[in-house]
């Protein structure tokens, strides 16, 4: 069987840089942080300014954020006038990590002070992990597959990989899919620093000899897939293809990775080989890049089991430096800041390394941005990656158009 293309023609994001997906690629290029107060949230996020007041109360944050990151990329994409296929052939895959927990955590504080009555009738629909793409779905029509991931802060990268896959094997002409996250809540900030995961400065320096834990942060990250030659034939703008996916599992530990990355490696692995590209020919890399002793040292035992000699030659950097980690909504707003790079021929900075630690000996892209040097007139190729709580592995190959 001949796997169609899948192409890429609109991103959205929201995230802590800033409402839009061409905000995030632009304020990170330029070396700006979104962290405050060693938390990352969407400070300039207003929902009002993209849905009803109606729509808002009836939505959790989480969902908010998907809202407003899809109708962006719908726009983006050429849809602003309406679907240009068949409903039934469009459909909508998005990730989360934690769902609605900011309803969940509001909706018990009311049931312990004032009573089962008190809580809302609107409660499940509010806090259900698939909610975001129900809500896209019911806003634009989308009748095709329409349903959500669910696993950790992999979930992005998954519900794009699974999207691809729908579109590769005809069961959708065009996916509408990523991931969002509000997980800055009273609840998540006690559990991640009880488990130690959070950074006690409050600074993301991913790779950097100093790291200590991870920034918290929220946002939503949403693409537009599209079958190549449907895309073509109605002359859309195409930013870029999804290449090749990778999805494994460590089978190791709950919360930690395998210490040699094995199990990212083999995601990494499995991506290019479904891309059908060397590994000599990935130009840059989007690391997951966490800002934790444990993640940071196994990713980069990955890349080296991957690349070989040549891991030191490509341009790694993490989007975690400047916005913290989205946890289930990192791989997607990652992939659209990805896409964007490559459309531009740079590697943003990662930003706050300074400090070497033995063994972490990649290009980390400190200081500032590059550009991306390439030869024989050859777009541009990338891997973003995702590992999550779980031991979940995800692996995106992406060239630009």
């Amino acid at each position: 069987m001949t796997l169609r293309d899948v192409v890429i023609t609109g991103v959205g994001a929201v995230s802590p840089l800033g409402v839009g997906a061409r905000t995030l690629h632009e304020r990170w290029t330029a070396g700006n942080s979104g962290i405050r107060d060693g938390e990352a949230p969407c400070a300039d996020f207003e929902p009002t300014d993209h849905m009803s007041a109606k729509q808002a109360r009836r939505a959790d944050r989480s969902t908010q954020l998907a809202i407003a990151a899809g109708n962006e990329a719908l726009d983006d994409a050429g849809w602003a006038d309406g679907l240009p296929y068949d409903a039934e052939l469009i459909g909508c895959v998005l990730g989360t990590g934690i769902g609605g927990i900011s309803t969940i955590e509001n909706n018990h504080d009311q049931l312990r002070d004032e009573g089962a009555g008190s809580v809302s009738p609107l409660a499940i629909p509010l806090m259900m992990g698939n909610a975001g793409s129900a809500a896209l779905s019911l806003q634009h029509g989308l009748r095709g597959p329409v349903f959500s991931v669910v696993s950790a802060c992999a979930a992005g990268t998954h519900a794009i990989g699974t999207a691809l896959r729908m579109i590769q094997h005809g069961e959708a002409e065009a996916m509408v899919t990523g991931a969002a996250e509000a997980p800055l809540t009273p609840l998540s900030r006690a559990c991640f620093e009880r488990m130690g995961a959070i950074s006690p400065s409050g600074v993301s320096r991913p790779f950097d000899a100093r790291r200590d834990g991870f920034v918290m942060g929220e946002g939503s990250g949403v693409v537009v897939l599209e079958s190549g030659d449907a895309a073509r034939a109605r002359g859309a703008r195409i930013l870029g293809t999804v290449r090749g996916y990778g999805s494994t599992g460590d089978a190791h530990h709950i919360t930690a990775p395998h210490a040699e990355g094995r199990g990212g490696a083999r995601a990494m692995q499995v991506a290019l080989r479904d891309a059908g590209v060397e590994a000599e020919h990935v130009d840059y890399i989007n690391a997951h890049g966490t800002s934790t002793q444990l993640n940071d040292r196994a990713e980069t035992r990955a890349l080296k089991t991957v690349f070989g000699e040549r891991a030191g030659q490509i341009p790694v950097s993490s989007t975690k430096s400047a916005i913290g980690h989205l946890l289930g909504a990192a791989g997607a707003v990652e992939a659209v800041a990805t896409v964007l790079a490559l459309r531009d021929r740079i590697a943003p900075p990662t930003i706050g390394w300074e400090e070497a630690e033995e063994g972490l000996d990649l290009d980390y892209v400190a200081g500032s941005a590059r550009k991306l040097e390439m030869s024989n007139g050859r777009c541009p190729v990338a891997l973003s990656n995702s590992f999550g709580f779980g031991g979940h592995n995800a692996s995106l190959c992406l060239e630009a158009a």
